[in-house]
């Protein structure tokens, strides 16, 4: 008879949750990596833009620093957009660390009483055994005795 774990279901559902989990994990990551490339990109453009104001008329300097202000602001903003997406980030990470515990409990349920049933198995195929070792012992044990009052019968019959 095979192992039948009765709370099969219920593992599978925490399993489907955990994996539900882990792809929203997935996505918060992307969001965060999406967020740096474009602070990456903003710092590239203030870059970009302070060389170009440097080689440009100095009467275009106004509108330069008008420009880098605007990129310096939206870097702020974009700073303030990472750090968001990094708590959203802990909080769904936190989640799916409690999905895996959900997850690691019951497969060591089911590991213990996989163990259980094995043992109780071969318990009840010891029995069996022992069973059938004590009735080959009593057979044996009763040839030995008619073949014993025979071997008698067989001396008084000599005798007589």
């Amino acid at each position: 008879m095979p192992f039948n774990y009765r709370l099969q279901k219920f593992l599978e559902i925490r399993i489907r949750k955990k994996e539900e989990q882990l792809e929203v994990v997935q996505k918060c990551q992307k969001e965060v990596m999406r967020i740096e490339g474009l602070i990456a990109q903003n710092n590239k453009n203030i870059q970009d833009t302070r060389i170009n104001m440097r080689k440009s008329d100095p009467r275009m300097y106004d509108g330069f620093d008008k420009f880098l202000k605007h990129l310096y602001e939206e870097g702020e903003k974009l700073e303030q957009q990472k750090l968001e997406a990094i708590k959203v980030l802990r909080r769904e990470e936190e989640i799916l660390m409690q999905r895996e515990r959900e997850v690691d409990v019951l497969e060591k349920h089911k590991e213990h009483k996989k163990e259980e049933f094995l043992y109780e198995e071969k318990m009840r195929e010891l029995k069996t055994l022992n069973e059938i070792g004590s009735q080959k012992h009593f057979m044996r044990k009763r040839e030995q005795e008619y073949e014993q009052e025979l071997d008698e019968l067989l001396e008084r019959h000599k005798q007589e």
